[in-house]
């Protein structure tokens, strides 16, 4: 039995166990009743830890159960990661420059100085060429140590690139870090579609929001924070840390970039013909599959955000303000659908973004499973590190291939910030794909068809 079949065999035992249905479970996890069923089937694998947690809590599984669930779970996404690392095309090497002969250095003449004993309390002057003398200069001893000190870093840089090669990043995380203090995305793996992402056009207008300018955002904070980062808090907030440090994000966030309507109903935009596209993939692995083609969400795109705080402090998230960043014409690519046959009855509640709006906002929309209405989500929203909260931000476009972002603000007893959620420090890209040739997959016939 493989680990994946393994993890599943767990999941159906716990399911099973704990009495639930699918639809519940699913809305427990904010996913979809298709792919909660794909998961415990063997034919997925959560993409994120924070997915078995949630599974694994509401099943009222013991600690130990906990952990061979987590167990099975890290073994399937170890054997996952290495199939697509060996799936992946190996780089091409780089030509070497060919060695341009540098020209003979001239020796400059020295002056032989006597050396005067240093006086206490006052710096140290060297004498250098043409008997130049300065606080700033150094003796040969010196820049022999600095070349030794700089030839180390360089080597340890080379050795940190050759264990990132060999590991590679995880294909099923978002664009902010696994669970980064302002970094979500897990990702991750984020392998995502960013990779087919051309730079803005000349002239492309500046940021915009639903509120006004948009306000820059630090570095991550924490490593491993890539889609989401934290700006510095408002000058109401209390003294903190010292003035040119910006302090963590109380917050962390987990960011899904490629999420799927009822868990299979997407599309994506690529140059690729229908010849030179590999079959549709299932949603987790749909990062991985965007990237190997180069391709950008078409029409319309689902972003989810997992938010939990840090520590035992409640966090209060005040509003969600949309950015576009460029907008171009459409790329004249053709159209893949993913959709294989959807089963979810599961509508999430969301924040629906239109954004060909000249100032686009997030809109709360109501959901809807079997016939239950869930409510519209609404701000202010309680966050803290036993109850975390998920935001769902649906995007559409009719008509501009868009790079866009979210600025999610946020105050804590600590003071106040702005998240930043992207994709993997990059700006999330939706593109319209009005009159394209679209495709589906023929899975009688093994081939992309229109």
């Amino acid at each position: 039995m493989s680990e994946a079949e393994d993890f599943a065999r767990l999941m159906r035992e716990l399911k099973e166990r704990g009495g639930l249905s699918y639809g519940v479970l699913a809305r427990r996890l904010h996913t979809s009743t298709s792919t909660l069923h794909r998961y415990c089937s063997g034919e997925a694998l959560p993409v994120e830890f924070a997915v078995v947690d949630r599974f694994a809590r509401a099943c009222g599984v013991s600690a130990a159960e906990a952990v061979d669930l987590h167990r099975a779970w890290l073994l399937a996404d170890a054997r996952r990661r290495a199939g697509a690392a060996a799936s992946r095309p190996a780089p091409e090497p780089a030509p070497e420059p060919s060695a341009v002969p540098a020209p003979e250095p001239v020796p400059a003449p020295t002056v032989a100085v006597e050396p005067e004993p240093a006086v206490a309390g006052e710096p140290a002057v060297v004498v250098g060429p043409a008997g130049a003398a300065g606080p700033g200069a150094r003796p040969s001893w010196y820049r022999r140590r600095a070349a030794v000190v700089a030839a180390a870093g360089l080597a340890a840089g080379a050795v940190a690139v050759a264990l990132l090669a060999v590991t590679g990043p995880d294909p099923g995380a978002p664009s902010a870090g696994t669970g980064a203090g302002g970094g979500a995305g897990t990702r991750g793996p984020s392998g995502s579609a960013s990779a087919g992402r051309t730079p803005p056009e000349a002239g492309a207008a500046p940021p915009e929001s639903a509120t006004g300018s948009a306000t820059g955002s630090p570095p991550p904070s924490e490593p491993g924070a890539g889609s989401a980062t934290a700006s510095a808090p408002s000058s109401a907030s209390p003294p903190g840390p010292a003035p040119g440090r910006v302090p963590a994000a109380p917050l962390k966030a987990a960011v899904r970039s490629h999420v799927w309507a009822a868990g299979c109903d997407h599309a994506y935009l690529t140059e690729r013909g229908p010849g030179s596209v590999p079959p549709p993939p299932v949603e987790a692995d749909a990062p991985a599959w965007a990237a190997a083609q180069r391709a950008v969400h078409a029409g319309s795109q689902i972003v989810e955000v997992t938010l939990h705080g840090t520590d035992a402090g409640a966090v209060v998230l005040e509003g969600l303000e949309v950015r576009v960043g460029a907008r171009r014409t459409p790329p004249a690519w053709n159209v893949y659908q993913m959709s294989q046959g959807c089963g979810g009855g599961l509508t999430p509640a969301a924040f629906a973004v239109n954004l060909d709006a000249p100032r686009p906002l997030a809109r709360p929309v109501a959901g809807n499973d079997a016939g239950g209405r869930q409510p519209a989500p609404a701000f202010p929203m309680r966050v803290s590190a036993a109850e975390p909260v998920v935001l769902r931000v649906e995007a559409a476009t009719t008509g501009c291939d868009c790079d866009w972002s979210l600025d999610l603000r946020w105050t804590s007893p600590a003071g106040s910030g702005t998240l930043r959620v992207d994709d993997g420090g990059r700006p999330l890209r939706t593109s319209a794909a009005p009159g394209r040739p679209v495709y589906g997959y023929a899975l009688e016939q093994g081939r992309w068809a229109r």
